[in-house]
């Protein structure tokens, strides 16, 4: 049984940071790409940033100058740095990964998602 749980969501103000974090845990035999996407009240979830197995990144064009994301494949651990947040930043941050329980046996999975608040 294979689990994403995040970390790091909370309340800040307008020009703040926060560090969003993942840990994959369960029956993992390897992980592909890993991601964070964001829902909005009232929107479709959207991509936010992605990273490869070997640390190739992209971003949304709104999050590209702020955002920076990472990953710790000892940990099975992926972060999001924000910083700069601005009131439209504000969602429920799903964390996104690849994950193999065998060679050739696996799929998408996700977390349960943490909310970020920012304030003006």
């Amino acid at each position: 049984q294979v689990q994403l749980v995040e970390s790091g969501g909370g309340l800040v103000q307008a020009g703040g940071s926060l560090r969003l974090s993942c840990a994959a845990s369960g029956s993992i035999y390897t992980i592909h790409d890993m991601g964070w996407y964001r829902q909005a009240p009232g929107k479709q979830r959207g991509l936010v940033a992605r990273i490869t197995s070997t640390g190739s990144t992209n971003y949304a064009e709104s999050v590209k100058d702020r955002f920076t994301i990472s990953r710790d494949n000892a940990k099975n651990t992926v972060y999001l740095q924000m910083n700069s947040l601005k009131p439209e930043d504000t969602a429920v941050y799903y964390c996104n990964a690849q994950i193999f329980y065998r060679w050739n046996a696996g799929g998408d999975y996700w977390g349960h998602g943490t909310q970020v608040t920012v304030s003006s």
